[in-house]
Formats: structure tokens, sequence, C-alpha cells
């Protein structure tokens, strides 16, 4: 079962990596600096709680949130996130609740990367394009504050709530694929 929660939990963190890169891993320094008995980090994870390293990410969570926000400058900063961000969510699903003591490491690192990475792609090559070209800009701000907050929620719940999070994550992906069978029957009838 641990383990199965270790999965739920990494699965969780690097998702929300793919919405903005250093919030999972804040939460996963602070907590197992803070919060031993509810996540201890594993070599060379352990890192991550380190003060000067915590001090750091908390500098790049402001820098990509005042980044995001800005017309035209959000879109660069995608693009500059396009490699920060599955790499994060690699470094988040393998550090994350013991994971990497029971999965491979690589296939943990390919995980976290594949899930950030999907997450990233449909946010900047799908919603945000449209939220931009729909609002002439004006919802990129409200859009971003939101992205923020469900990134911060969900590194949260990954870890005090694995297991609702992983049932999240079930109805999230059986909504998309529903979703996605109703477009292409429909671009089938057309």
């Amino acid at each position: 079962m641990d383990l199965l929660l270790g999965v739920f939990s990494a699965f969780g963190l690097s998702a929300s990596a793919g919405l903005n890169a250093y919030i999972p891993l804040l939460v996963v320094g602070v907590v197992d600096h803070y919060f031993p008995s509810l996540l201890n980090l594993n070599e060379p994870w352990d890192l991550i709680a380190n003060p000067y390293i915590l001090t750091l990410l908390g500098i790049l969570v402001i820098i990509e949130m005042l980044a995001d926000k800005v017309p035209a400058v959000n879109h660069i900063n995608d693009a500059i996130q396009t490699f920060v961000r599955p790499a994060a969510g690699a470094v988040a699903f393998a550090a994350s609740a013991k994971v990497i003591t029971d999965i491979n490491p690589v296939l943990a690192l390919a995980c976290g990367l594949l899930i950030a990475g999907s997450v990233h792609a449909v946010k900047s090559a799908a919603v945000r394009p449209a939220v931009t070209a729909v609002t002439a800009g004006a919802g990129n701000i409200p859009v971003s504050i939101a992205e923020d907050i469900v990134s911060t929620v969900v590194s949260i719940m990954a870890l005090v709530l694995p297991l609702v999070m992983g049932i999240i994550l079930i109805i999230v992906l059986s909504l998309v694929l529903l979703w996605w069978w109703q477009r292409q029957d429909k671009a089938q009838t057309a």
C-alpha cells in the first residue's frame, strides 16, 4: 500500500510541476525539512530540503509567478519552461514518498518527465494560447493565478492525502479520455 500511495503522491507532484516547476519542489523540500515524519527524502534527493536550496526555490517560485503574469513575457517563460518543468517533474516524481527505493530510478525519472511534460504541453500549446486569443490577453493573469493555486494545492494534497490524489487523477484521466472519444466520434461522423 505504501508503494501505491507513493506512486499517487509522485504523480500528483509531477503533474503540478507541469503548471509551475518550482512549487512542488519547494513543497517537497519544506515538508521534508519541517515535517520529516511526513516525508523523509532519500539521498541524493534530501538536498531539496537544504535551507539554501529552499531559499533558491522560493526565489525561483516568485520569478516564475511574476513572469507568468506579464503579457508576452508569459509565452517566453513557457518556452523556457519547456525544458525546466519536465525536469522538475522528473525530480519531484523520483524524490517523493520513497518511490526511488521501490521503483527503478530511471523509470521514476521517465514517468515524472512524461507527466510534467504532458501537463506543460497542454498548458503552453493549447490552454494559454486559447485564453490569450479569446480574451485578448486579459484572461492570462487570472488563469496564471489559478494555475499557481492548483499547483500548490495539488502538491500539498499529493503529500498529505495521496489516496485522494490518486482518485482525483483517475477521475481526471477518465474525463479527458471521455472527452477525447467524443471528439473522435464527432470527427468520424462529420
